[in-house]
């Protein structure tokens, strides 16, 4: 479906009508297993570890959605990222953004290190440092872009040139985003993953992941640890993402204009320092994200005073949620320090940038005058 435009592609890849009853909606195949046509012969399925209708049709839709050769859907974003890195060998050496989501930074350093596995952070809005860090050895480059909460953005395609170079694959965390607004693989990327939980979703109601490959190696590789250590998203999941991926294009619509507004209004206030929003002209890094972005999203993050301030900022929200994720369609605020990054040291949060005082915000998709006006009474009581 490569031919059709964008928001056809989210109401139509792998959503065509049940060809036994004609249904619109994709169906949930709520069955384990699948009876089987003979010896070693099936309809395409023969027990759902393997494969589900349902979870067939979203991963053609996100394969779709993302230009990549194949989609595979996991029970959680850290499901995929742990498939991401499941056929590393030991020895091998991974480079990663230093500014990434500390659920990552917990896999890496205190499971997939155990196994020999080098993980190397860095600065990967520096490309010398990144070309700095690239080994014989190293098989693979992993990067936010923008990164989660500081909003850093890496240029991918510069990245993926040094790393091509020596022989390295590139994979693309791009949930902050989503496919509406970047498109990791058209800029060079080998592999693209995302938290199905946060944009693709877009109601805050299930939890799940994606791998989006490039090369039939990948296909085969996922599949593999699919179906070995069967880390798959269930049925109903399935067709959660599914639904919400049908109104993605309108939601992001929504949540930009009122990101954007949001981010003016901050930028403006005498009480928010070290606002991160890569739409606002005034971020070091804008002209990238004109760049390499169809958009700018809904998410930003700045910091108040300390932690006595971000309490009291948070408990003085009316409309906001103070709630860990994103990409509902609802407004959520989080302390960064004792949510998203709760599972680091302070040394390692000091290290990546993130203070005390850090407000992490996902702007949803209600009326932008009064998610302004509840902040500015939240920052009223600070």
């Amino acid at each position: 479906m490569a031919e059709y435009k964008y928001s056809t592609l989210a109401v139509h890849a792998g959503q065509h009508p049940c060809p036994l009853t004609g249904a619109v909606n994709v169906p949930v195949y709520l069955s384990s297993t699948f009876e089987l046509t003979g010896i070693g012969t099936d309809r395409g399925w023969d027990y759902s570890r393997a494969g589900n209708p349902t979870r067939d049709r979203l991963e053609t839709a996100l394969a779709a959605l993302e230009g990549g050769h194949s989609g595979h859907a996991f029970a959680s974003g850290m499901a995929a990222i742990y498939a991401l890195v499941a056929m590393l060998r030991a020895g091998d050496h991974v480079v990663c953004s230093r500014d990434v989501y500390a659920g990552t930074v917990r896999l890496f350093d205190q499971i997939v290190s155990g196994y020999g596995i080098e993980i190397e952070y860095v600065d990967t809005s520096d490309l010398k440092a990144v070309e700095a860090a690239m080994r014989p050895a190293t098989k693979l480059v992993h990067i936010e872009s923008p990164s989660n909460p500081l909003m850093i953005l890496t240029d991918i395609a510069g990245v993926c040139a040094i790393a091509h170079a020596r022989g390295a694959e590139v994979s693309v965390d791009n949930t902050f985003l989503s496919p509406a607004l970047q498109s990791p693989i058209a800029l060079g990327a080998d592999i693209v993953m995302h938290s199905t939980t946060k944009y693709l979703n877009g109601h805050s109601d299930g939890i799940g992941g994606a791998l989006i490959g490039t090369k039939p190696e990948h296909k085969e590789r996922f599949l593999l640890v699919q179906k070995a250590a069967g880390s798959i998203l269930s049925p109903f999941e399935c067709f959660l993402v599914l639904r919400g991926i049908k109104t993605m294009p309108l939601r992001i619509k929504q949540h930009e204009e009122n990101g954007r507004v949001v981010a003016e209004f901050l930028s403006t206030h005498p009480k928010v320092e070290k606002l991160a929003y890569p739409g606002l002209k005034s971020h070091p890094q804008h002209a990238l994200a004109v760049k390499q972005q169809k958009g700018f999203g809904s998410m930003m993050s700045f910091e108040l005073e300390g932690r006595e301030a971000a309490g009291r900022f948070l408990g003085a929200l009316k409309l906001f949620l103070n709630a860990e994720s994103l990409g509902g369609v609802e407004s959520l605020a989080s302390h960064s320090a004792t949510t998203t990054h709760a599972s680091v040291s302070a040394e390692t949060r000091a290290g990546m940038g993130i203070t005390e005082g850090r407000i992490r915000l996902s702007i949803g998709i209600e009326d932008k005058e009064d998610l302004i006006a509840d902040l500015d009474g939240a920052l009223g009581k600070v």
